[in-house]
């Protein structure tokens, strides 16, 4: 029998969850002919994380397979006033005309919800539900794709494995792991080359900001941008909650630049069957058309291995408090992060 999700997801043992989900049958129906797909997903993706009180930390669409790394805000979902909970709930769940197409939200349709005390209460917890979010996701992305195909049946395979991680360590290293899932596949030959990943869509925003040349591998200063990443619907890297009220991030203190080194160290180790990044390659940055001369001054900083066991430690005990924590590049076998396997 299956563990119901109420018992594997509880934002008070950590916020943060990795949730993977696959095509039936794990055939490739985002890859080849269907690629245009993955674009269907990545833009569903940023339109729940606008309406759902759940942050995306990361994500990377792969032909046969999902990952996301969301963050539960359940303080965010509480501060909505009951108007502001019917008005999402509305716009996830429009009404459509004859066509199909989504109507406006109409204010007095939003009044008529927000008396009503017991269908708030439903509407606010769903949305900042893990399981309401990836539903929301999976199923009307099934529906087109099935229109598409002209054929019916799941297009999903099962239930989404939701994986608590819990620390900063495991953090990190889970969403480096999901970065590089198209270069340890063969997909693409540089984490900045993968399309559809939570690494191009920040050096995108970057570029499109005219922000890109403040990614500099900087090693004496290690302050970043903020602009960087302003107005980019992903968390960004550097959580900034204690003067940004509201603004999520991935970790206190850690810069994109810094973020973006981990990446290209994580990318050259050697994994049995996986594809890597050559040791002696160009850094990131040079490929990107940037300083990396600090590359190897940064890998000794932060790199410092750790046995795979002491990864992914429970919140309540004792962690050194440094602003850039040891990390371990290596994606450590799934029993070491992930404490749920359903």
């Amino acid at each position: 029998m299956s563990t119901p999700r109420s018992q594997l997801v509880d934002e008070a043992v950590t916020p943060w969850y990795h949730c993977i989900s696959r095509c039936v049958r794990r055939a490739r129906l985002c890859g080849g002919d269907h690629a245009h797909r993955k674009a269907w997903i990545v833009t569903r993706l940023r339109e729940l994380v606008e309406i759902f009180a759940i942050h995306c930390g990361g994500f990377a669409v792969m032909d046969n397979h999902l990952h996301l790394l969301l963050r539960l805000d359940s303080a965010r979902v509480r501060s909505w006033s009951d108007q502001e909970v019917a008005r999402r709930w509305l716009t996830l769940f429009p009404l459509r005309d004859i066509e199909g197409q989504a109507l406006a939200v109409a204010e007095e349709r939003v009044r008529r919800f927000a008396a009503d005390a017991s269908w708030i209460d439903q509407a606010r917890a769903r949305l900042g539900d893990l399981g309401w979010f990836m539903k929301c996701l999976k199923e009307p992305l099934a529906r087109l794709a099935n229109r598409e195909d002209g054929c019916t049946g799941a297009f999903w395979e099962g239930r989404f494995r939701s994986v608590a991680v819990h620390d900063d360590e495991a953090l990190l290293a889970v969403a480096a792991y999901i970065d590089l899932n198209p270069v340890a596949a063969g997909a693409a030959e540089t984490p900045e080359d993968s399309e559809h990943t939570s690494l191009r869509e920040r050096l995108d925003h970057a570029r499109s900001q005219d922000r890109s040349a403040t990614l500099r591998d900087d090693l004496s200063t290690r302050t970043d941008d903020p602009a960087q990443e302003e107005g980019l619907w992903l968390a960004p890297v550097n959580d900034r909650r204690e003067s940004e009220p509201g603004r999520v991030g991935l970790m206190s203190g850690l810069t994109l630049s810094c973020y973006l080194r981990l990446v290209d160290a994580a990318s050259r180790v050697a994994r049995d069957g996986k594809a890597s990044l050559a040791a002696d390659a160009a850094s990131i940055f040079a490929r990107i058309g940037l300083d990396g001369s600090g590359w190897l001054e940064t890998l000794e900083v932060l790199h410092r291995p750790r046995p795979a066991s002491r990864l992914g430690r429970l919140r309540g005990r004792p962690t050194p408090s440094r602003r850039f924590p040891t990390l371990w590049f290596a994606p450590p076998p799934r029993p070491a992060i992930h404490t749920a396997t359903r």
